[in-house]
């Protein structure tokens, strides 16, 4: 989950968390890092100087914000240092939980240091600039101007939304955004988990006639970003084979790939990175139709059917 400052981010958070979610909050993690005794300070000090530090040997944050925001290359500098000890520690809280948890990863700057692909849904809070800045204003005492600056820090919203497999709009009032978050909970993210632990895809959805989804080429990228991140080298022989490049969708609402490999040992080796990407295999027997060594696999998202036919190249 992503969004930027002033968002509201924290409270589909906190949503989530009271439906039953594991919330990992990289923001309160990048406060961790960071706090008195820790290697992440005494580099944040190294780095920046003793100015950054509060009179008790804490992080001033406004202080080191005011050195870093609106500086690229102070920021970077400071990301460099904070952002590897967050991953690390999210890591290690994602492998404490439940084997059956749905686990939100909170990442203000996700779409920013480009951990989209990283991850089996991007969910993206999203709110008008005016109303950010009335938040900010309101409920952190910055300056219009300040808020301003803070948010031209961060991704805009054209570059966070292409990242986007969910948009939640948060600019109406907060039983709206309760009801989106608990539909998009049920709905979605709670059969999705369902799906991604017994490893079962999801079937394509009829269409009557031909439609036109102008989403569909974005889909498709987000979908061969997170392929190409799980599979690395294999993954030069994904292609889009359908729909057309328009969006349309004479049949069934699902996106055709194909990978092709150069092996039957390399079609077996994709099997457990597919399916932890969140693309498991069709159980056996196959599609009667398919061709020879061809696999099929699906996707265990609900909001996103694929058909993804993996073959050996002839």
């Amino acid at each position: 989950m992503t969004g930027g400052i002033g968002s509201g981010k924290s409270v589909v958070a906190s949503r989530l968390a009271g439906l039953g979610a594991v919330v990992v909050d990289s923001d309160r993690l990048a406060r961790e890092v960071v706090a008195p005794g820790t290697d992440g300070l005494a580099e944040v000090v190294a780095a920046f100087g003793s100015q950054v530090l509060a009179p008790d040997g804490s992080l001033d944050r406004p202080a080191l914000g005011a050195v870093v925001f609106g500086d690229e290359p102070a920021r970077r500098r400071l990301e460099a240092i904070v952002h590897p000890r967050v991953r690390a520690r999210s890591a290690q809280l994602a492998a404490a939980a439940p084997a059956d948890a749905v686990l939100v990863n909170d990442v203000p700057l996700l779409v920013e240091v480009g951990l989209a692909p990283t991850y089996h849904l991007v969910l993206v809070v999203a709110a008008a600039e005016s109303t950010r800045i009335g938040r900010l204003v309101r409920d952190r005492g910055m300056s219009e101007a300040e808020a301003v600056q803070r948010i031209r820090a961060q991704a805009d919203d054209t570059r966070r939304q292409a990242a986007a497999d969910v948009v939640l709009a948060n600019d109406a009032g907060l039983a709206e955004l309760h009801d989106a978050v608990d539909r998009l909970w049920r709905d979605r993210l709670v059969p999705y988990e369902h799906n991604l632990r017994l490893r079962r895809p999801v079937p394509g959805r009829p269409v009557s006639g031909a439609v036109v989804d102008p989403s569909w080429p974005a889909q498709y990228a987000r979908l061969a970003a997170r392929l190409r991140h799980a599979l690395g080298p294999a993954a030069e022989g994904l292609r889009h084979v359908g729909p057309t490049a328009q969006g349309r969708l004479p049949e069934r609402d699902v996106i055709d790939m194909r990978l092709t490999v150069a092996s039957v040992a390399q079609a077996a080796a994709v099997a457990e990175p597919l399916a932890g990407a969140g693309f498991p295999a069709w159980p056996e027997p196959a599609d009667p139709a398919r061709s020879p060594g061809e696999w099929r696999y699906g996707s265990a998202d609900p909001g996103r059917p694929v058909d993804l036919r993996v073959r050996v190249e002839s």
